[in-house]
């Protein structure tokens, strides 16, 4: 490319000599005289050089290479105009195919994050994985989307312990493709239908993915309406996932400084009670939440009421947490740390949303069949921080018991410490 075109080029772009302190290609070293200009090009897209790090720019080029490299100038708001007019024949014959798939590659945007985790249980031993998962936004108008993630896990270490029944799976690699749906508005509601991932304010009672609709209606009172099926990962609230259901209502608006929400679940997936030979169907739980927030607390007061899955148990719950700030991705220094506390009997909880365990998790499948026992209550502590842009460190730890009374036939009250940590890597 010659001095005067590469000069030529960065004014149009409004290059300043002081403007970049480095440059991508090899072969244009600090002190060269286009170092400036092609820092800027490369910088804007506008030209992307040749083999592995090289501007090459003694090698001659086609016009079409070069009407490539003023369309694309022309896109960044570059008067161009003499160039423009010189490479008319070539602009004219690639115009429309340029800046349609220019246009394409604008709709559609890949974000992705990479989770390194490590658990340590008292009864389950350790495990350690990571995690990476890719998220694809395809725009289709201005109202709807299109959204999928895929997501790969890889097992390093998962130490077996029959008296947890937790299968060891070190060095299992999975993929999926968990999310799938279409997100957009229609008169004045807010739409997403498929395979989704579903958690309503603090995933007390549900936290997992779900073949679905979600439909919201409203601003400063919100009324969201949920009918889904069990999706990927639904552990506890499926027996036969082509069959069972979830119905979520819920409602929620300001109260001066509070955040406040009332919550209907309905779950028909069915479960066995082994101690009476009886079927347990139709699992409903109500949810009643507040949360005041106070400069950079924030609280959560949360009452918890669920139908009944076995004669004498309770079927009242609740949560009180307590959260100060929160780390921020972009933003290098920023913290946050939390503290809950648990009390929920079996029938409050559907796939809750919890990183710790009793040694009798919800739905444990025992010799005997499915058996609501469990429940779980305690407390969870946690901090984050971000170390670097957008890399961020967290960690957690929990105490917690089974809630509700274990038969005698069944075995002792189960009790589980769990510390849990993680570096999430956004990109």
């Amino acid at each position: 490319m010659k001095k005067s075109l590469v000069l030529a080029m960065a004014m149009a772009l409004g290059v300043t000599a002081s403007a970049y302190a480095a440059n991508p290609f090899s072969d244009v070293p600090a002190g060269h005289w286009a170092y400036e200009s092609v820092a800027k090009l490369a910088e804007a897209g506008v030209v992307q050089g040749y083999g592995v790090g090289e501007f090459a720019g003694d090698r001659l080029i086609t016009r079409y290479e070069m009407a490539q490299i003023v369309a694309k100038a022309m896109a960044k708001g570059a008067n161009v105009e003499k160039l423009a007019a010189e490479f008319a024949d070539e602009l004219n014959t690639m115009g429309v195919r340029v800046a349609k798939l220019e246009k394409k590659a604008d709709n559609v945007k890949i974000a992705g994050q990479i989770r390194a985790h490590y658990r340590s249980e008292d009864v389950g031993g350790t495990q350690s994985w990571l995690r990476t998962r890719l998220i694809i936004n395809g725009r289709i108008n201005d109202d709807w989307s299109y959204i999928g993630r895929l997501e790969n896990v890889q097992r390093f270490k998962n130490e077996n312990n029959a008296k947890f029944a937790k299968a060891g799976n070190e060095g299992e690699d999975t993929t999926s493709f968990n999310w799938a749906y279409l997100s957009g508005k229609l008169g004045g509601a807010k739409i997403d239908a498929g395979r989704q991932y579903i958690k309503i304010h603090g995933g007390s009672v549900f936290d997992c993915h779900a073949d679905g609709i979600k439909v919201a209606y409203g601003k400063d009172v919100k009324v969201t309406g949920i009918v889904a099926k069990a999706g990927l990962g639904a552990d506890n609230w499926t027996s036969k996932e082509s069959e069972d259901r979830l119905y979520v209502l819920d409602v929620s608006g300001k109260l001066g400084n509070m955040d406040a929400y009332a919550t209907y679940y309905k779950g028909d997936a069915s479960f066995t009670d082994t101690l009476n030979g009886k079927a347990v169907k139709d699992h409903e739980i109500f949810v009643l939440g507040l949360q005041p927030q106070f400069g950079d607390v924030k609280a959560t007061l949360e009452y918890i009421h669920g139908k009944k899955l076995v004669n004498g148990f309770d079927s009242n719950g609740y949560t009180i947490g307590l959260a100060y700030k929160g780390a921020k991705a972009p933003v290098p220094g920023s913290w946050g740390v939390y503290a809950n506390y648990f009390d929920q009997p079996a029938s409050t909880t559907i796939e809750p949303s919890i990183d710790g365990w009793t040694s009798m998790p919800m739905g444990t499948k025992h010799a005997g069949g499915y058996k609501q026992y469990d429940g779980f209550k305690g407390i969870e502590l946690g901090a984050n921080y971000t170390i670097a842009k957008n890399i961020v460190a967290a960690v957690k730890y929990y105490d917690l018991e089974v809630r509700d009374d274990v038969p005698a036939s069944v075995g002792k009250k189960g009790e589980e410490k769990t510390l849990w940590t993680e570096v999430h890597f956004f990109f």
